[in-house]
C-alpha cells in the first residue's frame, strides 16, 4: 500500500536538475510514500532504477519503479549491488510521475536493516555494520604520481573526474546544485545565492558568450526534450559530456598520441600529435578528428570533423564546427583545466567559449552500461523479471 504526502516546496530545482532528472514527467511538489518488495535494481545510465512490489489491501500485486541518479556518481558515491539485495521489504519516498501511476523519483529508500539512503547521500561502510552518510566526498584520491613523463611533457595520463554537483537537500527535492566539496558549508535545504539567466531583461540569449544564428534561433526553439542524445544513449559533445553530471574520464598519453576516453557512454578521440593538418577525406563522428601539439606545459588540441547534432542541448551544430582545447595542468592542485572554443558558422554568430576543471578520480573509470528507460509508461509493462542487481 502507498499514502500520498503533498509537501510544498520553497524553492524551485534550478534547470540543470530538471534537464537531467526530468521534472517534465514527475510532480516534484509531492511525495509518495511506498512499503514493498525489492525486486531488481539496474545500475545503469543515464539513470539508474530500483524497482518494487507493492502489496494492496486485497493482496493484489503492483509493480513499481523508481528512477535513480547515473551509475557513474553513484558508484563515486558509495552505491553499491551489495547493499540492495532481493526479496528484502523495503520503504520508499519518491516524487510520483505526472503520467504513469508506477513510476518515480526517488527521494529516499529505507532498507530492510534500518539503513537509509538519500538520492545525493555520500556514503561509506560504518564499523557497526550498513553505511553511514558523509557531508562530502567519501574518498580521498591518491595523486601521488610523476608530474613529468620521461619525454619532458606533463604527466596527465590517469584517470580524472570533475567534482561532483549535488543537491543541498540530499533528497533531491530542493536547495540547488553545489560541488560536493563545498557541501559541508550548507544546511540541508538552504538554497545558494547568486546564478541567474543568461541574458538580460531585453538582450539576446548567449552560449558561450555567443549569440545564435537565425538558423540556430530556430533550431533551439524546436528542441524536444526527447532529442536529447543522452537519453538515446549516445554522446552529446566532446565539450559537453567532458564533465557533464560527474564522469570519471581516462588519458593515456603515448608517443604519437593521447587518448581520450570518456565515462559518458565511453566516448573515445584520438589525438595524433605528428600531424599537422587534418585529413582531406574525414568520415565524420560525434568524436571528430583530433590533431594536437604542446605549447610548453599545455596541450592544444584542434578538432574538426563532426557529424551534425549538438554542441549543448538545445543548441545544435553542423558538420561545419571547429572546437579548439587547451588542457593545462596545475601539479600543486593536481588540477587539469581544459579551456575551449567553438565556432560553427551554421548555429553560432561568434565563438562559443568555457572552460572546465577535473580532479584525480576518485573512483575507476567504467562507463557501464546505458539504456535509456524514462520513455516508456511502466504501468502497461509486462511484469518485469525479478532479480540481482545490476
Amino acid at each position: 500500500m502507498y499514502r500520498i504526502l503533498v509537501l510544498s516546496l520553497t524553492v524551485l530545482l534550478p534547470q540543470l536538475a530538471f534537464a537531467h532528472h526530468g521534472g517534465a514527467e514527475y510532480d516534484l511538489s509531492k511525495t509518495v510514500e511506498f512499503h514493498g518488495k525489492l525486486t531488481r535494481v539496474d545500475l545503469i545510465n543515464p539513470h539508474a532504477w530500483i524497482y518494487f512490489d507493492v502489496a494492496g489491501p486485497d493482496g493484489k500485486l503492483s509493480h513499481h519503479r523508481c528512477e535513480m541518479r547515473s551509475v557513474h556518481v553513484l558508484r563515486r558515491s558509495g552505491w553499491t549491488k551489495e547493499l540492495f539485495p532481493v526479496g528484502q521489504q523495503i520503504t520508499i519516498e519518491a516524487s510520483p510521475n505526472k503520467t504513469d501511476p508506477a513510476s518515480c523519483y526517488l527521494q529516499t529508500i529505507l532498507l530492510a536493516d534500518g539503513t537509509r539512503m538519500d538520492r545525493y547521500g555520500q556514503y561509506i561502510k560504518a564499523p557497526q555494520g550498513g553505511v553511514q552518510e558523509v557531508r562530502g566526498p567519501i574518498v580521498a584520491p591518491k595523486a601521488d604520481r610523476p608530474l613529468r613523463r620521461p619525454t619532458g611533457e606533463p604527466n596527465i595520463s590517469g584517470e580524472w573526474a570533475p567534482v561532483q554537483q549535488v543537491m543541498v537537500n540530499p533528497r533531491g527535492t530542493g536547495g540547488g546544485l553545489v560541488p560536493l566539496d563545498q557541501l559541508s558549508e550548507f544546511k540541508p535545504g538552504e538554497r545558494r545565492a547568486g546564478g541567474g539567466p543568461r541574458r538580460g531583461a531585453a538582450g539576446p540569449r548567449l552560449y558561450g558568450g555567443s549569440e545564435l544564428t537565425e538558423a540556430g534561433e530556430k533550431a533551439a526553439a524546436d528542441f524536444k526534450r526527447e532529442d536529447t542524445p543522452r537519453f538515446h544513449c549516445q554522446p552529446t559533445s566532446i565539450i559537453f559530456d567532458w564533465t557533464f553530471d560527474g564522469p570519471v574520464n581516462r588519458i593515456t598519453q603515448n608517443k604519437e598520441t593521447v587518448v581520450l576516453e570518456y565515462g559518458q557512454f565511453g566516448l573515445k578521440r584520438t589525438v595524433y600529435l605528428n600531424r599537422k593538418e587534418h585529413p582531406a577525406n574525414l568520415k565524420p563522428s560525434r568524436a571528430g578528428h583530433s590533431i594536437g601539439h604542446w605549447e610548453g606545459d599545455t596541450l592544444v588540441v584542434d578538432t574538426v570533423g563532426f557529424l551534425p547534432g549538438f554542441l549543448s542541448t538545445p543548441v545544435r551544430n553542423s558538420g561545419q564546427m571547429h572546437v579548439v582545447e587547451r588542457f593545462t595542468l596545475d601539479p600543486n592542485k593536481m588540477a587539469l583545466t581544459r579551456t575551449y572554443t567553438a565556432e560553427d558558422p551554421v548555429y553560432l554568430k561568434g565563438k562559443s567559449t568555457g572552460s572546465d576543471t577535473i580532479l584525480v578520480a576518485d573512483a575507476p573509470y567504467n562507463p557501464g552500461k546505458c539504456q535509456e528507460l524514462n520513455f516508456i509508461d511502466y504501468s502497461k509493462q509486462p511484469k518485469p523479471p525479478s532479480g540481482p542487481s545490476q
